[in-house]
């Protein structure tokens, strides 16, 4: 198995990973708007998830950066860009103080991430399957070569 594969299956785990969280964080924002959870346990909660979650993403932009995988980076360089943009902003977390008001923003944001993770996820699948069939008819074909 390849360098690239293994990248694929890293990558899809991850994704999976991050799409759950994004479900959660969704639940969590419903939560709030029904009243279930106070805003200082939302902020609390969502707020220990926020820089792992953008790591996350930029382990994986530079890792398909790192080992020439262009479209799977393209593919994540607007969400790391998002990222970026909001931490150079200091907007990265949730304030207990402002959630209410920016709630719709907040769930609509994470519905995009869903919709995102969820793209990427079975796009990680399909190159990872890619990835693997390939090896093998390559190696088929070297070994029919050899062999002749």
């Amino acid at each position: 198995m390849s360098f690239t594969a293994l990248v694929y299956i890293l990558a899809l785990i991850l994704a999976g990973i991050l799409l759950f969280g994004a479900v959660y964080f969704v639940i969590m924002l419903t939560d709030l708007e029904c009243d279930y959870i106070n805003p200082i346990d939302l902020a609390n909660n969502l707020n220990t998830y926020v820089m792992p979650e953008m790591a996350a993403q930029f382990v994986l932009f530079f890792v398909f950066l790192i080992i020439g995988e262009w479209i799977s980076m393209l593919l994540n360089l607007p969400l790391v860009a998002w990222n970026v943009v909001k931490v150079v902003n200091s907007r990265q977390f949730y304030d207990a103080t402002e959630v209410f008001r920016t709630l719709s923003k907040h769930k609509r944001e994470n519905f995009v991430k869903v919709g995102f993770y969820l793209l990427c996820f079975f796009y990680y699948l399909y190159s990872m399957i890619m990835t693997l069939v390939n090896e093998s008819t390559a190696e088929y074909h070297a070994a029919n070569a050899a062999a002749h």
